[in-house]
């Protein structure tokens, strides 16, 4: 299967097992735009559970915010997103398509039209959606969807410090959504208008020296690692770290770290690390004329403490972990996900529809099992089919209830990857699969 292939595929699937669908398809639908279905949007909540536990909640370095997708637009004055958040732009002098100058081969023909007209100069365009509050369309009322989620991390710094308490080094994190107009989106859901970010801004001592920051960013460097090995199941193998180069950095960044995956359509970046300085916090203290020092508890100093960034994509977090356990057997497509992932843990069936009995026994499984695991009913179908069904979704375990359930006080449950049919009695269902999932 080649690697375009593979994409397509994943795509179908996504499509016919409710994962995700095309924005506003009934319309004919809307360029690079996506909706999760009930599939999809499980697995991305629990990817963005463990990740809210494991940095958030079980740290005592880091507490959580959720701010306003639309700021104020000094805050983009400020943060320089308003003069340097640009991509180069040209144009084809035949169809008019646009296109992004640094990733294009502006001698070859137009991709869109196949003729060699050229394109026009390279043109700088901001990236952001401008909006308007207020009921007049006038320049005194234009705003911007927010491009990144980190700068109301910042504006807010203060009031978390003074209402948290907590003491440098310490860090805020969000997950929320950012919007930017890129000009050539596509991949599925890998480059959208319309995205989401887990984002963390982690404060730190004014450094000294290089190895007084470095140490941190060397931390998140390795945490954001076992985040893909450990939490998402990622092969290490399938992961490269790019350390981007002075001229392709952000104007903010000291230091970047792209971690790239081996998707289906190339190598590309999947999280980003940054090593910010103190760009933000002098910029917003300098423009609100509100002070944003830290005043250190021990000593009394008073500093603009410097800051790391860790970025990661939800939706391409989604995407590598689609790619990452599609599998095709000889008689069945498997998405294998890791129990914490799967966004139903156990499918629940009874052997036959059209028996009142075994669907009212399964029933009242479900309903148990419910209260402790998402699960799935379904009753469509001969079983064979449904087991299949929930081994595109990624269900680790399904539970038939036949006629022995009735007799005996058992039930089939069958193992996504190893097939395997063990009896087990309907009272010890809810530890066996706390054990099995754990």
């Amino acid at each position: 299967m080649n690697d375009n292939t593979l994409m397509e595929k994943i795509v179908s699937l996504c499509k016919r097992r409710g994962f995700i669908f095309p924005g506003s398809e009934i319309y004919g639908g809307f360029a690079n735009s996506w909706d999760y279905g009930p599939v999809g949007v499980e697995l991305k909540n629990n990817i963005k559970q463990l990740w809210w536990k494991r940095f958030v909640q079980s740290r005592q370095d880091m507490v959580g915010i959720d701010a306003a997708l639309i700021m104020k637009p000094v805050v983009w004055q400020a943060s320089g997103h308003l003069e340097n958040f640009s991509d180069p732009l040209v144009e084809c002098k035949h169809c008019h398509n646009r296109y992004r100058a640094d990733q294009l081969d502006t001698t070859a023909p137009c991709k869109s039209c196949g003729k060699k007209e050229g394109f026009t100069e390279a043109k700088m365009f901001n990236l952001m959606f401008k909006t308007f509050i207020g009921p007049a369309e006038e320049q005194a009322n234009i705003a911007y969807f927010r491009p990144e989620t980190a700068q109301a991390m910042f504006v807010d710094f203060k009031n978390v410090l003074d209402t948290s308490r907590k003491t440098v080094p310490f860090g805020i994190g969000q997950i929320g959504k950012a919007f930017r107009n890129e000009i050539t989106p596509g991949n599925f859901i890998f480059r959208t208008r319309e995205f989401e970010q887990m984002e963390i801004e982690y404060f730190i001592p004014v450094p000294k020296k290089d190895e007084d920051w470095n140490k941190y960013f060397e931390d998140w460097r390795k945490q954001m690692l076992s985040w893909i090995t450990d939490d998402l199941g990622i092969n290490i193998k399938n992961i490269h770290e790019l350390e981007v180069p002075d001229n392709e950095r952000a104007h903010y960044s000291k230091r970047t770290i792209d971690f790239e995956y081996d998707f289906p359509f190339g190598k590309s970046e999947l999280y980003g690390l940054a090593y910010r300085g103190d760009f933000d916090l002098s910029n917003h203290q300098k423009a609100s004329g509100q002070s944003l020092e830290y005043t250190d508890p021990q000593t009394n100093e008073k500093y603009l403490p410097h800051v790391i960034e860790p970025t990661w994509g939800v939706d391409r977090s989604v995407l590598a972990v689609l790619c990452e356990f599609y599998r095709e057997e000889e008689d069945r497509v498997v998405l294998a996900l890791p129990p914490k992932l799967a966004p139903y843990k156990v499918a629940v069936f009874p052997l036959l529809k059209n028996k009142p009995e075994l669907v009212a026994r399964a029933k009242e499984i479900y309903d148990e099992l419910r209260k402790s695991f998402t699960v799935a009913w379904d009753e469509r179908g001969n079983v064979g089919k449904r087991y299949y069904s929930q081994d595109e979704i990624g269900t680790p375990f399904c539970v038939t209830v036949d006629f022995d359930s009735l007799e005996d006080g058992t039930v089939t449950v069958r193992n996504r990857d190893t097939k395997e049919q063990p009896r087990v009695e309907i009272t010890d269902l809810v530890n066996y699969f706390k054990d099995k999932i754990r």
